[in-house]
Order: structure tokens, then sequence, then C-alpha cells
């Protein structure tokens, strides 16, 4: 008898135990996983950069794996391969990506091109000086819808020039040795190309939003993560607006992280509209605005189809995803 009631009160005993511990467990913080995220060294990337080197992420509680890569290329393959979170890219990129994985979407508009991507020619007064010409430029959707609108001026198709593929800074390098005649590149490497391969800027983003970035991430981490996504997008919004103001501090600290100077940045962000949270709201996601991303991620979407970078024709209203910002 005395067994059976020492049995009891131990089980009784074990299972409010094992109660209090599951309760503690269920109540106490939970560490968040970090999120990897991804760059590359395109300078309207900056505000990123700012909000590491100042600590806004670990402020707003969150842990960042940061991964610079060297061309979207490389940031394309990672990111289809699970290897990041989040990725500062192009539209182009995503609509590229998105033939195979569908579930992408963009979140924030970063910036448009404002003169910070280029063609560069040497001895070509014309568009139909290209013709039969060499250049150089990166497989990438974005490049190639950019090329496109240029040669279309000039009745040209890539098929009247020799395309040699290959990632932006080995382009702007191959111009600058004069190993092709004319390249696509973008900062920090256009200025200095221009400035060693004795050509012309022949072509620019100037005045358009022919080449918008965007953060894009995953549905399944909107739905899984959203207060760190939201929290990731405040921290970075922190981080563009110093950039905005021409804060020195933060430029500096982006530039190191780049590998230019102050100076350098400073300049190449002329070439730059970035967008902070307001921006986002007024301009990017308002389909009312002239300006609107909108439009351009529908450009992009039609040209990736066109272009037959992608299989099926793609929506591009179903591959972005503006609930955050206005959440914020």
């Amino acid at each position: 008898m005395i067994s059976q009631i020492s049995k009891s009160r131990f089980l009784a005993l074990f299972a409010l135990a094992l109660a209090t511990l599951c309760w503690i467990v269920a109540c106490s913080p939970q560490e968040s996983q970090p999120l990897a995220v991804s760059t590359n060294p395109w300078s309207g990337y900056s505000g990123h950069h700012v909000a590491m080197k100042k600590g806004f992420y670990g402020q707003a509680g969150l842990k960042i794996q940061d991964i610079l890569y060297q061309s979207n290329s490389e940031q394309i393959d990672a990111f289809l391969s699970g290897k990041t979170d989040l990725a500062w890219v192009t539209a182009g990129d995503v609509f590229q990506m998105a033939g195979q994985a569908p579930d992408l979407r963009i979140i924030f508009l970063c910036d448009y091109s404002n003169g910070s991507d280029g063609i560069l020619g040497r001895g070509i007064k014309t568009i139909a000086d290209l013709k039969g010409k060499t250049l150089a430029r990166e497989d990438v959707l974005f490049q190639k819808v950019f090329l496109h609108a240029y040669l279309e001026k000039g009745g040209l198709t890539e098929k009247d020039i020799t395309i040699k593929e290959m990632p932006a800074p080995a382009a702007a390098t191959a111009f600058s040795s004069q190993r092709v005649d004319a390249a696509v590149t973008y900062e920090p490497f256009l200025s200095k190309a221009l400035k060693e391969g004795n050509g012309d800027l022949i072509f620019s983003t100037k005045g358009t939003n022919l080449i918008a970035d965007v953060i894009v991430t995953r549905s399944k981490l909107i739905k899984d993560r959203r207060d760190d996504l939201k929290a990731f997008l405040k921290a970075a919004d922190q981080g563009i607006k110093l950039l905005k103001a021409g804060d020195k501090s933060a430029i500096a600290v982006a530039a190191n992280r780049l590998g230019i100077e102050p100076d350098e940045l400073r300049e190449q962000l002329t070439g730059i509209t970035l967008f902070d949270l307001e921006g986002n709201k007024a301009i990017g996601f308002n389909s009312n605005h002239s300006n609107n991303a909108i439009t351009s991620f529908e450009m992009v979407a039609k040209a990736a189809y066109d272009l037959k970078v992608v299989q099926q024709p793609l929506n591009a209203r179903s591959l972005y995803d503006d609930s955050l910002v206005k959440e914020l």
C-alpha cells in the first residue's frame, strides 16, 4: 500500500515538474535565429552597411549574418540554394529567379539607378557604330534589359554585336584594358573604367527607373518571422536616412565596407535615388504615383519572358508584398 502511494506521489511530482519546465521554456524569451543577408558592391545598398556598422540591427534585437558577394550572379546562386534569407538585389534579379522560385517576394524598394549604371564605349559615336563590336556584360536580366533599351533606340539587337559574358567588375576591367569595345557595368566600377579605358559613357540610367533595386525574401519567412522582418526594415531605414542626409560618418563606414574612399561613395550616390520607408509608401508602392516601382516591375517581368529568361509569363504584382512597409 505504502509502495503504491509513493509511486503515485512520485509520478504526480514528476508530472508537475515536467509541466513547470515546459511552462518556463514556453514563457522564456526565445533567441531568434540570425538572418543571412547578402549584398554586392552596388553603392545603393550602403544603407545596409551603415545599419550593420552603426549597430542598428543589434539595437533592434536582430542577429545578422552579413555576406558581401562580388557579383549579382553569386547572389542569385546563393539565394536560390537557400544560403541567404534576404538579398539586396535588382528587380531584374528577382524576376530572373522567379522562374525557379515563385515564392519570392519583394518587400522593399531600395533605389533607382539614376546614372550609376552605364554602357561604356570606345569609338562609338552613334548606336549604329556598335554593330559588329564586342561588348562585355553580365549574364543577368537587369543588364540585358538595360542593354536592350539602348540598342532598341538604334534598331539593333544583341545579335548585331558580339557579347562576352562576365561579372560587372570584370566587364569594367576588360574595358579598361581595351579587351572589349564596350561594356555594361555600374558603380563603383563605372567611373574607374571610364577614366582608364579611353572611352565615353554612351548610355546611362540617368532620369529613368529602368533599374530598380529591392530587398527580396521568401513568403514563408514573411509568415514565420514577420516581426523580425519589420525590425530589419526599420533598422535599414535608419541607415538609409543617414545617407540621404549626407552624414559623414555613415558615408565613411559604408565606403570602408565597399573598399572605396568616402568622396567616391558620396559622388556615386549622386547617381542613385535612395528610398527610405516614407519613399516606399509615397512613391515606390503607390500605384497612383507616376514614378512608382510597380510599372518598373511590370516592364522587367515582361522583358524576362520576351528575352526567354523565364519560360512562362510572370505576374509582377504577385511577386511583391508591400504589407510590411504599410505596417511601419
